[in-house]
């Protein structure tokens, strides 16, 4: 393709010095580690919720033939080097024609759901410092999202301001916060001080428990439920008013398709004009679906349906991602793949969608700075 793609949703994998080295020493004894089980291959333990190891098995299965994939049996040493090891990113990046990536975590995001929100910190205060050090390594096309565990609205604060300070492009939230919820007005200042340092934020895919929803069926269909927590906060915000009290925030639902936006958008329409008064529900200067149009963005993999739909939402708000290197991942025919599913769309909407849209929100150095970044490694 002519255009060079920024990703924006990719992930590192987290080395097994990552938290140990990096932690606040008095969790050090029980900081998240990883572990040789002789069934399993390696897990991630992370105490607190030591019933749900990581395994190794999907975190780096970019690239596999489906047939192939296993939740375990693989090894650390075995991974895609390019996970942990800067120095072998670029051409992992090169292989699947990427300019550069949004990272994101992947033990993280279980970490995200911690019931003990004090080590939830510790934990992603010591990934940030690793992040940091990784996406040195070449930062125009490692781009880092530091993590933040939100354990009240002033501490949450203070954490953008670190994150901020640390040059990241974003914040990966926890999809809980330790305090209420995030549709309570006293998180107002918390979207106010992300606006003032003009920093997005994110809620990817398995970072918020669902309470009290279980998947029926076969375990093939939870899948289809992935989506829901991101959903769930999307309109969370929207209804409670929190970008209309904050037009200037904005907010990315992170690997969780598109193609859902446009009936979703419709029926938050109607629950609002039709139901509103019934649920109690809070007046809004706006329709629901003008506030996701405006202040969310998306990102998607091969959902091949959003680019279907397009014109139904903000196409302003969409941006591919190729999720290297988990299970989910395109890497590395995004390039055959992104020809085929963007084949009706104009040049400018491709420009849009997979390079552009990205580069604006996160605000990213502009086309020829990244090529000549590029060549120069």
């Amino acid at each position: 393709m002519d255009i060079i793609p920024i990703s924006a949703d990719s992930h590192i994998t987290e080395p097994p010095e990552c938290y140990i080295d990096n932690i606040d020493p008095k969790f050090r004894d029980r900081a998240p580690h990883l572990k040789r089980d002789e069934k399993r291959g390696d897990v991630y333990i992370i105490p607190g919720m030591d019933d749900r190891p990581v395994p190794m098995g999907l975190v780096a299965a970019a690239g596999k033939e489906p047939s192939t994939l296993r939740v375990g049996g693989s090894h650390f040493e075995d991974l895609y080097r390019s996970g942990w090891d800067p120095k072998f990113r670029l051409a992992d990046q090169d292989k699947d024609g990427v300019g550069a990536e949004i990272l994101y975590a992947t033990v993280g995001m279980l970490i995200c759901n911690h019931p003990d929100i004090d080590y939830r910190q510790a934990c992603m205060e010591a990934y940030n410092r690793w992040l940091q050090g990784y996406c040195a390594e070449a930062p125009e096309r490692l781009i880092g999202m530091g993590q933040a565990a939100i354990r009240n609205p002033a501490d949450g604060i203070k954490e953008l301001q670190a994150i901020k300070q640390m040059g990241f492009a974003g914040v990966m939230m926890s999809g809980q916060p330790g305090e209420a919820d995030y549709d309570d007005p006293i998180y107002d200042p918390l979207w106010a001080a992300a606006v003032e340092m003009e920093l997005p934020l994110a809620f990817h895919i398995l970072t918020s428990q669902q309470d009290g929803f279980k998947t029926r069926g076969p375990k093939i269909n939870a899948f289809q439920s992935i989506i829901r927590g991101c959903q769930d906060i999307m309109g969370m915000l929207i209804f409670s008013g929190v970008f209309e009290r904050h037009p200037g925030l904005k907010v990315c639902c992170v690997e969780a398709d598109a193609g859902w936006a446009p009936h979703y958008m419709y029926r938050m329409d109607h629950a609002y004009k039709r139901h509103r008064y019934w649920l109690k529900g809070q007046e809004l200067q706006r329709l629901p679906s003008e506030y996701f149009a405006e202040n969310i963005w998306l990102t998607f993999q091969d959902d091949w349906s959003a680019f279907k739909v397009k014109d139904l939402m903000n196409v302003r708000r969409l941006m591919w991602a190729n999720d290297f290197p988990h299970s989910d991942a395109t890497w590395p025919w995004s390039q055959e793949l992104l020809e085929e599913h963007t084949k009706e769309l104009s040049e400018v909407e491709k420009r849009w969608i997979l390079r552009d849209n990205c580069a604006e929100l996160f605000g990213l150095p502009t086309v020829a700075e990244m090529a000549k970044a590029t060549a120069a490694h």
